[in-house]
């Protein structure tokens, strides 16, 4: 070994004879610049991180920084962490200014500058700028112009590979000038093949190309990219080897012919070429192979006589064997991996050999160079790994790093309000972690990714944490497939960034208002309610243990054997919806919740779900209605819980298939449903045994429920007569309900007819329990309801239980009033007591529902009809009469409101609508009903009236539902994960079945806001005032303390800048102004829902368009290129049609989802 060693130095010195002799060749390598000359002032013709790490070298050195920039990165940090800072390439584009070799000479001849470092990128091989520094008198921090010629020349480095006896890749031996030449090199080779940039690296202007029909488009992509980012197209072409490992190794040589390793590093895992983590040193690797390696670079680099710091890539088979790639005479990317396992500072060493220091004087030896330990070094890129690692652009509204042992953080643009723009890389941060073995430094990596916080843009942090948890990468045998071979590293742990969205809403509504509608201008209360006291420990034992230890039947059993009355408590439902338009939210259901169950144990069952509230909760309160159900199921476990199915029609407006509504059942009883109520807005039996048969299966308890209208006890109406009801219930008992419910949706039923109607109910089914459901529009309801109670049925509402026999504590029953009085002013602009001031008795003409009254009267003044609601209501008993006299109650009720809005709107009567009918255009409810959609109404259809609205139009005939074909879940889930990620659950499946449009709008509202259901009322409907200070609990044990603190102009771009403080921390959030946004013009967006527009799928500019307007395309076909970042895109066209519409041109620049252009589908469904 001494031997060796020595024979090495010998080599060295004569080596270093040469090395002399040789230059006094060289006019720009004079002897003169042997002698020591200390550098004083240094320019970086670059940009970001490598421009300040240079920067911090050369301060720890005593030397003085000069920094350049172009116009767009005026506000980058390189800049101003420079002593000096100078704009050049005044309106250049972005990437040229820093190609502009004229504008860097002049800047460093005015201010100076004693040497020039090219950094990474744009100029670091560019031989001519190296060449016009030394012509200009300014020192090049690199190799001599010669050296970076030859190596920033492929054909070249491979020559003087081969003559050097270093293993080569079949290549072409100068760079090719046409597609016809890497046609025929592909001929003689064979794929696949590897396109490379003749004059620069990075991974810009590669293309692989597998087969002969992706030449073409290849060829032009990596001619195009090299052109870009290098200012020379010239390309090469080599043999693809699959499967490679990319081992580089570093070298570090000086003016005396002095040539160091230090050591390797492994680069395999790569994407589009361009490295991701790298190494050091190679794990795995044949000491024998590293020996090769780095003595391969070692006789290259003396060679070519090469100084400064520089890298000899290499590609490794599956066979050991090496082949020679590249030199990048350059600093690399990844040389902090190299500084952190042999201490050796590379800038420094970079400054000092070219201010005429040899490696010796340094204390660089071969000998002395040790490794210590391994390094990773991972590139935080603003990259979306969910959509091919598109660049992505915005402002850097929260940045917080992982630091601590063993992490080194290099980077420039990572600081709160930072702009990354599409105009060069997308290199966020480089972490570097060390440690003593790969386990270790990959530890302590995965723990400061897992500490960064990057809000405003999209990373590639979930990605690299799947990839430093993978077993394939921590046993250290990766390659350069190791991405491609490895799907399960897009399987990516979804970010939640719940407070900054939280800001985004509460700063949306602070600029817009409030999201969800408000009828009328009234403001939340600004009194909380107050919780009643609850007592520690579980809620004592309620009917619902009843029901899990005896079932359906022993449940029902047990009801009816109760002596005195049952109560449902229909505040969490039915009560809001009436008074409340439905809009309570689950946060202050939740708050009350175990109040309600520690206090009234014995309720028969508190309705809390379905009907109307479903699709609210996601339409208007942005909440997940299933989420709603498994929390209150949590907070109240011993009560049963009841919600309303509309029976065939589960908890929508539309016909379902059957499998639907059996698989709606089955998955609401598992998150905690127990008593499913079924009706059908007009009794039509099929539709209520659909339902009754699907709650049942489920393992509910089945309630079925006839809806109630006319009046029994009235001979001259009957229509709706008692036989009819007792027919009806004789039907629904037969098919086994559990519990027979009068559904009285509009108040109608008085004393005199429920005692009739429920005396006669319960003398046919003595053992079935019966509840009556009413409304108290007319303010009879107290009456009706002891009326039935004194014929035997379970008492409805609590309000009640002051004059009933129920054993509920009275004091209680205030407590909990007071909270709903209280918590009934947050929705202030929602109350029914803003267009019904009190009970109405016209409600036994009208016989407008409880639920529908308030709604049609706000809905009567969006439409202009607010003055004329008296009309309306008059209007709708001539639309139930024209109608055949209906059951009301959603949909039927909606379809009769429609028709009496239409009528007042249009001025018409009862008479001139039926002598009209083949001639007005009907709302669509009423023309669907007409042709059965939502069933059969009892008596059958009104004629001619029908006929004359329909004329040929089809007809359904018997249950509307049982014509659909099942449902496919699997396809819908498959679908939904598509769109919307892999955190799909069962339960979103069935909101997507129920309400498809409904539940891609909650799911496109969270996506942009979060979880907002924990925010308190106020601020949900009204945001917070300025200066307001307020508390978040995100969950148990994580609250954020908030303060509204400003709300900005309006900018150039629609937005006003709103200003928070977040847990101490000044947060800012740019919200776009809807109403200003109206009268300014922007590029229009591509929506998603339509089918043929098709959007940018980055922000970028547009390099070319390859269709025109009216041309064909097939599935698959390029459209147009982007460029953003340096790195082209082909947007592909996602269908066959035809090219309706062009919005964009060469050079158009633009965001994410702009339209680009609309195309007919041909063959899609009209």
């Amino acid at each position: 070994m001494l031997l060796q060693v020595g024979g090495k130095r010998s080599a060295l010195g004569l080596l270093a004879i040469r090395r002399v002799w040789s230059m006094t060749r060289s006019a720009h390598t004079a002897p003169q610049t042997l002698e020591y000359k200390p550098i004083k002032k240094v320019m970086v013709a670059n940009r970001g991180e490598i421009a300040i790490r240079v920067f911090r070298a050369c301060t720890e050195l005593g030397i003085r920084t000069v920094a350049v920039y172009s116009e767009q990165d005026t506000g980058q940090m390189h800049r101003q962490k420079a002593d000096e800072a100078y704009l050049i390439g005044k309106g250049l584009p972005p990437v040229a200014a820093y190609l502009h070799i004229p504008d860097i000479i002049k800047v460093a001849k005015e201010n100076d500058v004693d040497a020039i470092h090219p950094g990474y990128g744009f100029l670091s091989e560019r031989a001519d700028f190296a060449q016009a520094c030394v012509d200009a008198g300014v020192r090049f921090i690199g190799p001599t112009p010669d050296v970076v010629r030859k190596m920033g020349d492929k054909i070249e480095a491979r020559s003087i590979a081969i003559s050097a006896g270093v293993p080569v890749v079949p290549g072409t031996d100068a760079p090719i000038s046409s597609l016809q030449e890497a046609q025929e090199f592909s001929n003689s080779y064979g794929f696949p093949i590897i396109f490379k940039a003749a004059y620069g690296g990075g991974g810009r202007g590669m293309r692989v190309v597998r087969e002969y029909e992706e030449l073409d488009e290849n060829y032009q992509r990596a001619y195009s990219e090299a052109l870009a980012a290098f200012g020379n197209g010239a390309l090469f072409v080599e043999k693809f080897i699959e499967k490679p490992r990319h081992i580089e190794v570093q070298i570090l040589g000086d003016k005396y012919g002095n040539v160091i390793h230090l050591y390797e590093r492994d680069c395999s895992i790569q994407r589009r070429h361009q490295k991701v983590v790298e190494i050091a040193p190679a794990t795995q690797l044949d000491p024998h192979l590293r020996d090769r390696l780095t003595a391969d670079s070692v006789n290259l680099a003396r060679q070519v006589g090469y100084e400064n710091a520089g890298t000899v890539e290499f590609l490794v088979d599956k066979h050991g064997k090496h082949y020679f790639i590249e030199v990048n005479s350059r600093l690399q990317v990844e040389h902090t991996v190299t500084e952190e396992i042999t201490d050796v500072d590379l800038v420094h060493s970079q400054l000092r050999v070219c201010e005429g220091r040899s490696l010796p004087e340094l204390g660089l030896k071969q000998d002395k160079i040790r490794i210590n330990g391994y390094a990773i070094q991972c590139r935080v890129t603003t990259e979306d790994p969910a959509r091919g690692f598109q660049p992505d652009t915005g402002r850097l509204e929260v940045f917080r790093s992982g630091e601590g042992m063993g992490i080194r953080l290099d980077s420039a643009s990572a600081f709160q309000g930072a702009v990354i723009s599409p105009h060069y890389d997308s290199l966020l941060v480089k972490v570097i972690a060390s440690g003593k073995d790969l386990p270790a430094a990959s530890a302590k990596m995965s723990r400061a990714l897992a500490e960064f916080r990057v809000r405003g843009v999209k990373t590639n942090i979930p990605f690299l944490q799947n990839v430093l948890s993978n077993n394939q990468f921590l046993n250290g045998t990766v390659d350069t497939q190791f991405i491609d071979e490895n799907p399960d590293l897009f399987n990516l742990k979804p970010v939640q960034n719940r407070a900054q969205k939280l800001l985004h809403y509460l700063g949306h509504v602070m600029v817009n208002g409030p999201t969800t509608p408000i009828p009328v201008k009234a403001k939340p209360s600004p009194i909380d309610p107050v919780i009643p006291p609850v007592p520690l420990g579980e809620p004592p034992v309620g009917f619902r243990d009843v029901l899990l230890r005896e079932g359906p039947d022993g449940f029902a059993k047990a009801v009816r054997a109760h002596q005195g009355l049952l109560l449902m408590d229909t505040t969490f439902r039915d009560a809001h919806q009436s008074l409340l338009a439905t809009r309570v939210r689950t946060h202050d259901l939740k708050r009350i919740a175990p109040f309600v169950a520690h206090s009234f144990s014995n309720l028969f069952s508190v309705e809390n779900w379905g009907g109307a509230t479903f699709d609210v909760a996601m339409r208007f309160l942005c909440e997940c209605p299933w989420k709603r159900l498994q929390e209150l199921r949590a907070l109240m476990p011993n009560v049963p819980f009841q919600m309303l199915l509309r029976g065939a029609n589960a908890v929508g407006y539309t016909n379902y298939p059957d499998n639907a509504v059996f698989k709606f059942c089955e998955v609401a009883k598992e998150n905690g449903m127990d008593i499913f109520r079924v009706f059908d807005s007009l009794n039509y039996l099929p539709n209520m045994l659909l339902g009754m048969e699907a709650a049942g299966a489920a393992g509910g308890v089945v309630e079925a429920a006839i809806s109630y209208t006319g009046d029994v006890s009235d001979p001259m109406r009957q229509k709706y007569s008692l036989d009819y009801y007792l027919k009806l219930a004789d039907e629904l008992v037969k098919a086994g309900t559990h519990i027979l419910c009068i559904k009285d949706m509009a108040g109608l039923l008085k004393p005199d007819s429920g005692r009739l109607l429920v005396g006669a109910l319960r003398d046919r089914f003595p053992n079935v329990p019966i509840h009556v459901h009413t409304h108290d529009t007319a303010g009879a309801g107290v009456a009706a309801m002891l009326a039935c109670a004194e014929a035997g049925t379970i008492c409805p509402t609590m309000g009640h239980c002051v004059t009933c026999r129920c054993s509920i504590s009275l004091e209680k029953v205030f407590d909990y009033s007071e909270y709903w009085e209280v918590t009934r002013g947050l929705y202030a602009p929602f109350d029914c007591t803003a267009t019904m001031k009190s009970g109405n008795a016209d409600v036994y003409e009208n016989e407008i529902p409880g639920g529908q009254y308030t709604n049609l009267h706000f809905q009567a003044h969006s439409m202009g009809l607010g003055n004329k609601f008296k009309e309306v209501k008059k209007a709708y008993v001539e639309a139930n009469k024209l109608l055949g006299d209906l059951i009301k109650v959603t949909p039927s009720s909606k379809i009769v409101g429609d028709l009496a809005q239409f009528m007042v709107q249009n001025a018409l009567t009862r008479a001139e609508v039926e002598e009209r009918a083949d001639e007005l255009s009907f709302p669509l409810s009423v023309v669907e009903f007409l042709q059965g959609h939502i069933g059969i109404p009892h008596g059958g259809f009104p004629e001619p009236f029908r006929s004359k609205v329909l004329k040929s139009l089809p007809r359904v005939e018997g249950r509307p539902g049982a014509s659909l074909p099942p449902m496919d879940f699997q396809v819908l889930e498959k679908q939904l994960r598509d769109a919307h990620g892999d955190e799909i659950t069962p339960e979103d499946v069935m909101s997507a079945a129920m309400y498809p449009k409904v539940f891609q709008e909650f799911k496109e509202f969270t996506r942009t806001f979060g979880p907002v259901d924990c925010l308190d009322t106020r601020l949900f409907l009204d945001g917070p005032k300025i200066a307001e200070e307020f508390e978040v609990e995100l969950e148990r044990g994580k609250t954020l303390h908030i303060k509204a603190l400003a709300l900005g102009d309006l900018n150039k771009a629609g937005q006003r800048e709103v200003f928070f403080e977040l847990n101490g921390q000044l947060r800012s959030v740019l919200v776009k102004d809807t109403v200003a946004m109206k009268e300014m013009h922007f590029h229009p967006k591509a929506l998603k829902d339509v089918r043929g527009q098709i959007g940018a799928p980055m922000p970028g500019k547009v390099v070319e368009v390859k269709v025109k307007q009216g041309q064909q395309v097939e599935k698959g076909q390029p459209l147009c290129v982007l460029s953003a970042m340096k790195m082209e895109t082909v947007v592909n066209s996602p269908l066959s049609g035809t090219v309706a519409k062009i919005y964009v041109t060469a050079d158009s620049t633009l965001e994410g989802d702009d339209l680009i252009l609309e195309a007919y589908c041909l063959q899609c469904p009209v």
